[in-house]
């Protein structure tokens, strides 16, 4: 499924989320599902790298007053109080297990919202990449994932959703995005039918 026209996009690996002392830990579904979420995603990335498609990650980041956000609702509301995402914060860094792969990972900044394309300049990246098909992983599923796959299809991207390489905050959340909206402008993959492609 992957080629030379692709790319993978990694929204919200980042240690608040990740790491079992991080902000929002606790807001996925487990600590295992989280920990799965990234081995299957950094194995996907191992499995393409003799394609040479590139990965994208697209972190979210605030400045320690939140100045970025403007009477923010529901989750935003939640990020600012308890002082997520901090730029410069240990929460706000990205996954170390990312952050070893180097140059094998591109870092687009500017992320405010759910959608990572809002704010960022992730389109014209893409663009400049010659990308026409996005591979997401990452976090939260009904959140950041669903706005940023909506988004991509909207702006002409073939879109797949990497079912094992995505978590949120309830199992039940999972399943009903991954049956029932998804579906309605993305394909859906496994991470190892993708590493199988990519063998092959």
């Amino acid at each position: 499924m992957a080629n030379p026209k692709s790319a993978v996009l990694l929204i919200g690996f980042q240690n608040d989320y990740f790491a079992a002392d991080g902000i929002l830990h606790q807001v996925l579904e487990s600590s295992e599902q989280t920990a799965d979420v990234l081995n299957r995603t950094l194995e996907l990335l191992s499995s393409l790298d003799a394609q040479n498609v590139p990965a994208i990650s697209v972190p979210i980041l605030f400045s320690a007053d939140y100045s970025e956000l403007t009477n923010p609702v529901g989750l935003m509301a939640q990020i600012r109080d308890i002082g997520a995402f901090q730029r410069d914060s240990s929460g706000g860094a990205e996954v170390p297990e990312l952050m070893a792969l180097g140059d094998r990972i591109e870092h687009v900044y500017g992320k405010t919202g759910f959608n990572a394309f809002n704010g960022t300049k992730l389109h014209e990246r893409l663009q400049e990449l010659g990308v026409e098909h996005l591979i997401v992983c990452g976090v939260v599923t009904s959140v950041c994932i669903d706005s940023t796959g909506r988004a991509a299809n909207e702006l002409g991207y073939r879109v797949t959703i990497v079912s094992d390489c995505i978590a949120g905050r309830s199992a039940v959340e999972n399943e009903f995005y991954c049956d029932s909206v998804f579906p309605l402008y993305a394909e859906l993959s496994k991470s190892d039918h993708l590493r199988s492609d990519a063998a092959g």
